[in-house]
């Protein structure tokens, strides 16, 4: 064999050695970048990023403040239970902030059970507040029983609004 031939044939068995290995990856993409921003479900709920205290008055979820109750019934409906996640987050997120939970009974019964009742109501909201991230030195829980109703007529509709608590923030 010449030293063509064999110059040419190493030539050949290097390229095809050379075609058989993987390219190099090279990493052109930009860095990823993590997304702080918050994120909201269909029902409002927040599920990543932290409140701000803009948010009270721009989040659909925070900005609903009222939490309503079944007749003679303290315990949390399911559909409030976002809601109260919700401020739940916000309290936790914002350690300065501070509410006053109302709680409200309609006309039915004596003053005095209506009183009771409204706190019991206002306790279970606070507990569950508490249970999703807010501090007992943040809230603040009265009871107005019957004395503030919504609705003034003497039916079941304005009883029902009249059963309620009321999420008062007092500092943001």
């Amino acid at each position: 064999m010449n030293t063509a031939s064999r110059i040419l044939l190493a030539a050949l068995v290097a390229a095809s050695l050379g075609a058989c290995t993987k390219p190099k990856k090279t990493d052109t993409a930009e860095p990823t970048r993590t997304d702080t921003t918050a994120t909201t479900t269909t029902d409002g709920a927040r599920t990543t990023g932290a409140y701000t205290k803009d948010d009270l008055e721009r989040d659909p979820c925070l900005r609903q403040r009222v939490v309503y109750f079944d007749f003679d019934r303290a315990d949390i409906k399911s559909e409030a239970q976002a809601t109260l996640a919700c401020h739940g987050k916000y309290l936790k997120d914002q350690p300065s902030a501070r509410m006053t939970l109302e709680g409200h009974a309609d006309e039915r019964g004596t003053r005095e059970y209506n009183l009771g009742l409204g706190e019991r109501r206002g306790n279970a909201a606070s507990g569950a507040l508490q249970a999703n991230g807010g501090s007992a030195g943040q809230i603040n829980v009265v009871s107005y029983g019957e004395e503030r109703p919504t609705c003034s007529g003497h039916d079941e509709s304005c009883w029902g609004k009249n059963r309620r608590v009321e999420i008062v923030y007092t500092a943001k």
